[in-house]
């Protein structure tokens, strides 16, 4: 535990560090850039990022020339979240223990400012000259894919046409595996392509995403109903309140539980016999149990 921690704590370090790069300098724009920094640099896990390194690092690749494609993706998913929490989605007040983006800049330089991360991060990795042109190429295919209409954009939109409908268990899990589990997946393919891993490796990393993006959901359903607000840095019940089918709802909460360390064992069973796979595995066993 005490080597994850210290892990984690160091590659998100180095994450900060590199995201507070990405803008510097830049002549202003009103408050855009503003705006897009005080989203992304508002901390969180940093887990999509950490992966990708995690992963470049499990398959023996340079975590420095993999650091612009744990970048990217982390602009993407801090774009999501400025978008999902727009009056027109989610409309919350409260992301990471601070007022969401459009609370303070207002909602027209916030969907800018989710639009600016999304674009900036394609050209994060057409700049990514530690890598070679095909290694770029196939990053920026990968996260187009995850972050558009087949991946998490598609989830949001089933997500949207789920409120005051109930789900089916099927249904919801197509939902998770597109507005969550893609964005992971990816990750942790970024991580695979940086490292030029073989295909061996990636379908068991790709394995190993699939099931922690899903346990990573349902544990979310699971705090949305038994945390707090200043535990989550978020608002609680805002699923329920929207009338939105969750796992919890279907299956309640014992349940969710066992599944998720179902799913986080499988994940982990997923990495056997890869060397130096251990602190995946033991992140993806923490995760079960997280609490925030």
């Amino acid at each position: 535990m005490k080597a994850l921690k210290e892990r984690l704590a160091s590659d998100a370090t180095v994450i900060e560090a590199s995201l507070r790069q990405i803008f510097a300098g830049l002549p202003p724009r009103g408050d855009i850039y503003p705006a897009m920094e005080y989203s992304l640099l508002a901390g969180g896990k940093r887990l999509r990022p950490i992966l990708t390194l995690e992963c470049c690092r499990l398959c023996g690749g340079d975590v420095e020339a993999a650091l612009p494609l744990a970048c990217a993706v982390e602009m993407v998913h801090t774009y999501s979240l400025i978008h999902d929490d727009l009056p027109a989605m989610d409309n919350d007040d409260l992301r990471r223990g601070k007022p969401t983006n459009h609370k303070v800049f207002g909602e027209t330089t916030a969907i800018l400012a989710g639009d600016g991360l999304l674009t900036a991060a394609f050209g994060v990795i057409a700049g990514a000259f530690a890598l070679s042109e095909s290694q770029r190429l196939a990053a920026i295919q990968a996260l187009s894919a995850a972050a558009g209409p087949r991946g998490m954009v598609g989830g949001q939109m089933l997500d949207m046409d789920g409120e005051d409908r109930a789900l089916s268990r099927s249904e919801l899990e197509e939902l998770q595996s597109l507005k969550t589990g893609a964005l992971i997946g990816c990750a942790t393919h970024l991580g695979c392509i940086a490292a030029g891993a073989d295909e061996k490796t990636r379908q068991a990393v790709e394995g190993y995403a699939q099931r922690l993006g899903l346990a990573f959901q349902v544990r979310d359903d699971i705090l949305d109903v038994t945390s707090t607000t200043e535990e989550l840095g978020k608002p609680i019940g805002s699923d329920a309140e929207q009338g939105k089918t969750t796992f919890v709802t279907l299956l309640g909460l014992e349940e969710c539980q066992r599944w998720v360390e179902k799913l986080s064992c499988e994940a982990c069973a997923c990495l056997e016999g890869l060397a130096g796979a251990e602190l995946l595995q033991e992140l993806a066993q923490t995760l079960a149990s997280r609490e925030n």
